[in-house]
Formats: C-alpha cells, structure tokens, sequence
C-alpha cells in the first residue's frame, strides 16, 4: 500500500479498524482529530496498569493513554484540526487534495454540513476515493438513524437468533459487528483503489454495517425464506448444541477455576466411548438412554448434567488434551490471557507482536491474521499522541510554515 494517502476522519472501531489495515500494509493514513471532541476510544479503558469497567469513565483521561485507541490507530499519523473554524477546514481541504482518499463513519449529516459530499470533494480531486461508513448506509428511510455494534446487531437480525430455545435473545456484550463491519469497510477501499489504479477513476463507497449483519446469518436465512421455518422455535436457537449433524455431548462445559470453560463434542459410538474411557467409565454412562447417539440427543439434557460435573473438577487445559489424546474432539475456551500467554500455536504464529509507546510503555497488539509470502504488516510505531504528527501534515506536507502553525496551535484551530 506505500503510495496511498488516507485522509480519515474515523473514529471508534467501525471506522478506526478498517482503515488500520491499510496502515499496516504500508500506507500513510492520517488520522483527523479534534481535541474538543476526543475520539471515544482515547477515553475508554483498557489502560495499562489498571483495572476498570466499560462505562467507569475517567471524567479527565488522559488523552495518550486509552489501550483501545492505541490498537485501533497503530501505525497511523495523528493531526487536530477544529473544522468550525474557516482556517482548519483551509487545511482539510488541502489534506484531501494531498491525499486523495478520504474515509469517514461519522453520525449521517456530519460531511454534508461540512459540504464535504462526494461531488464536492471531486471539485477537489477528481479521482478522489470517498468511504462511507455507517449502521444503515446513506440511502433509503432508515439512513439518518445513528447506531453502535449492539443496535446493528439488533437490526440486522444476529441478536434474534442468538440465545437458548424457549428464552428471550441474549444478544452480546461485545460490539462485534463494530469490528465485522470494519473489514467489509477494509475490502471497499482495497477494490476502490484497485479500481482507480486500473482506470484512473475515483469511487464512492457506501457500507452498511446492518447489511453486513444481514450477510452474517447465512443457513438460517435461507431455512427461514426456503422452508419456511421461523428463527425462533422450540429447538431453535440452539445454544452451544448442533443441528446438523445431531451429536451429543455437544456443548460448553464448566471448568475448574472462575468462568473457565471446556468444548466438547461427540459425533460417533467410537468416540462417546473414548469419552466414557476418559472419565474412567462412570456407573451412569452405562444407562440405556446413552447406548445411542439418538439416545443421547433425545437425553442432552440429562447427558449434559453428568459431563458438566466431571469437567467441572479439571482445569479446561488438562481435559482438552487428554480428549484430544482419546481421539475425542475437544478445546479449551480460552480467554486473553490463555491467547497471550498459554497458547502455543498463536506464539509460534507471531499472532501478538510489541510495540512501545511514550506514555503506555510497551504493549501487545494482535497482528494481521494472514502470513504473505510477498509482503508483511509494516508496524513502524503504535498509535500517535494526540496532534503529534501536526508539524509533519501541515508543514511538510501541506507547506504552512513554523510561525503560521504556531499561531494556529495557540489559538485552537490545530
């Protein structure tokens, strides 16, 4: 990607994430900041060293120090600029002639006020690349409303479907599809630029983050428009458990310790015998109900209880291989310390790599999940100070000289 310049405006994960992956692959993004408006991740934890909740907001947080912003913006040039003021929108303006992509996922509205439109920015760069990112895209009667990951999850359908049978949807804490509408975000600008190298032509991108909800349901939406079989019914949603095949044991156990977890799963006679054999062959293992595979799905429930109190004992790990060494399927659920300290195939991958940080101290990051026999991730530096790289963009770059910056800082335009 070196040759690419990225005016981003992003900001959170939807946005931040998607155009991280261009900065990793080489290309100069610079990130666009307000210091009157921080970007939310510089104030949200994780923060090294402490122990806080989402929401348990730090009223006076140190810009600097957010670990969230930190992995979202690695890589990237960190600028402020406060565009109400004539002079910061001058310096914009010339930023996007520089740059040539311009990438956003703010509220709808937010670049029509600031006449920053796709046809107004190719009167400043023909070719120009404009990325659209937002819960409902920019057309169709839905297109003003504002989202997060949970509402589009929501929308989208994924939080129906999630859950046990005969309960209401659980849904998620995580905002996952923040993350998993990022990389929809991520192929637009890849396919855009491709498409301007070819021809020469800009294009405007439009994603939808609730369309790529949408995309995410696969069988069931077509169970649901094919067979007419509504998402939610007596066996549906399923939890833990599979549909096809039927199997049991199939699920998520209990572990020794605080919310430790083990998989589990049984498709064959052979293999609920090397389960059995595992556990020492226990006296209700012989009940009649469990002699089949159709016995012990009709009986999951039942089936379910007796494993639960046998994993229940044993640290996640130690069942995990012993299973696996039976020949029976099975996984420990892991948690961020079991993925950065335990597991041995994301150590010999090099899935987390470090990077220092003037103010954080040096801290992990999870890399690009793909090894190129070509290319590699260019991780240079972590995420900017706020306004660090203000010197660089506008003078450098754009040719303001020292003095003409120095009275835009002291007077809050930068």
């Amino acid at each position: 990607m070196a040759g690419i310049k990225v005016a981003d405006f992003c900001w959170m994960g939807v946005g931040a994430v998607a155009t991280r992956l261009l900065a990793d692959f080489g290309a100069e993004v610079i990130k666009i900041e307000n210091r009157k408006r921080l970007d939310t991740p510089r104030r949200l934890p994780i923060y090294k060293g402490e122990v806080r909740s989402y929401g348990d907001e730090d009223p006076n947080p140190d810009p600097d120090k957010g670990g969230l912003f930190n992995n979202y913006s690695r890589n990237k040039l960190g600028i402020t600029v406060d565009m109400a003021d004539p002079r910061g929108r001058e310096l914009v303006l010339d930023l996007i002639a520089h740059c040539g992509v311009v990438t956003e996922n703010f509220a709808p509205g937010v670049m029509e006020r600031w006449n920053l439109t796709y046809p107004q920015l190719c009167e400043i760069r023909e070719d120009v690349i404009f990325a659209r990112m937002s819960g409902y895209g920019h057309s169709g009667p839905h297109a003003h409303y504002r989202s997060y990951g949970p509402v589009v999850q929501a929308v989208s359908g994924l939080s129906f479907n999630s859950g046990l049978p005969g309960r209401e949807p659980s849904g998620w804490g995580l905002s996952y599809m923040d993350n998993q509408a990022a990389y929809y975000n991520s192929a637009g600008l890849l396919l855009a630029i491709f498409h301007r190298m070819l021809t020469g032509q800009g294009t405007e991108i439009d994603v939808s983050a609730v369309e790529a909800g949408v995309g995410l349901l696969g069988a069931d939406l077509l169970d649901t428009l094919v067979n007419d079989r509504p998402s939610r019914r007596a066996d549906f949603p399923r939890g833990n458990r599979l549909e096809h095949p039927e199997c049991a044991p199939h699920g998520v156990y209990p572990a020794r310790g605080d919310d430790q977890w083990v998989a589990i799963a049984v498709f064959t006679d052979e293999e609920w015998k090397s389960l059995c054999a595992a556990m020492e062959n226990p006296a209700w293992a012989d009940d009649t109900r469990f002699a089949s595979a159709a016995g012990r799905v009709a009986h999951h429930d039942e089936l379910d209880a007796h494993v639960s109190a046998w994993t229940a004992e044993r640290d996640k790990h130690q069942t995990m291989h012993e299973l696996q060494s039976a020949g029976v399927i099975a996984a420990a659920v892991q948690n961020s310390r079991d993925l950065s300290e335990i597991d041995a195939q994301i150590a010999a991958r090099g899935t987390f790599f470090e990077l220092d940080h003037p103010v954080i101290g040096p801290a992990l990051f999870e890399g690009f999940p793909a090894r190129l026999s070509t290319s590699s991730p260019d991780n240079w530096r972590s995420a900017p100070l706020l306004g660090e790289d203000n010197a660089y963009v506008f003078g450098e770059l754009l040719g303001r000289d020292a003095d003409t910056l120095a009275e835009l800082a002291a007077e809050g335009v930068i």
